[in-house]
């Protein structure tokens, strides 16, 4: 009976942590879009003249940035310098694997994802349309199921770790609301997003696929609706991924002409 009593009490603990991380990254974003606003100014003298709902979309970047850098961060650390997920390194399987640290990362993110999708409805369109909706409402489920379950945490963070090209695309539309779209710097930060989103958002899709392919004998052990969500949501947003990238290789081009022409 003590024994039950134990495994309760850790359960309950659980679930509260993973509620706490949840509404910290609601949080966070609160904190971040308020400084945002707050500094702005300090940077950019123009964004007391921007309308209402630039200034939305200005700070909601801010957040986004944050949290990008956050998880991106994160991700790198579990992936490569963790030994969480390394093959070998525990006697537990890989795809069970979970930690304190990685649970709370998971939440915050969920929290991100939240309160951006709340956003996303209540001004919608001016934040993102229908592929920002798809892209965040799987990004959530995913996330979500990973939490709960504590699997296939491995596969989140390779995805999470694709939110590295979000600073890139965001001093993007910094930079074009501040009229810069003729500076050296946003042809430099162009040209970074192209090989950024390449390597972080094309080709790290490759390996989390052929990842997934050299360890299917675990994937096959994740509960029903996970294992089938492996199978499904990473092609989904890969496809997503594929066609932002094709606007973005159009507009590097289109930007790199209008340099040259203007030499």
């Amino acid at each position: 009976m003590l024994g039950l009593g134990l495994i309760s009490v850790a359960g309950h603990a659980k679930e509260l942590h993973w509620l706490l991380a949840v509404f910290a990254g609601i949080i966070m974003c609160k904190i971040v879009y308020q400084l945002t606003g707050a500094i702005s100014p300090l940077f950019f003298m123009g964004y007391v003249k921007l309308d209402d709902l630039k200034k939305l979309e200005w700070n909601n970047r801010g957040f986004s940035t944050f949290h990008a850098l956050l998880v991106a961060a994160a991700s790198l650390y579990l992936l490569l310098e963790s030994d969480l997920f390394h093959d070998g390194a525990r006697d537990d399987l890989m795809i069970n694997r979970t930690s304190a640290f990685s649970d709370t990362i998971l939440g915050i993110s969920t929290g991100y994802f939240l309160a951006d999708l709340a956003m996303i409805f209540y001004y919608f369109p001016a934040l993102g349309g229908t592929e920002y909706v798809l892209h965040h409402g799987l990004s959530v489920f995913a996330i979500v199921q990973s939490l709960l379950s504590g699997q296939a945490q491995i596969y989140i963070f390779m995805v999470l770790f694709t939110e590295s090209t979000t600073p890139f695309v965001n001093l993007r539309w910094y930079l074009d609301v501040a009229g810069q779209k003729n500076s050296q710097l946003y042809v430099c930060n162009g040209v970074a997003l192209f090989f950024g989103w390449l390597v972080a958002r094309i080709l790290l899709f490759l390996l989390f696929f052929y990842h997934m392919f050299s360890h299917f004998d675990q994937i096959k052990k994740v509960y029903a609706l996970g294992f089938y969500s492996l199978l499904t949501v990473p092609p989904v947003l890969a496809l997503l991924n594929l066609v932002w990238f094709c606007k973005i290789a159009k507009g590097l081009i289109k930007t790199l002409r209008k340099a040259r022409h203007s030499q």
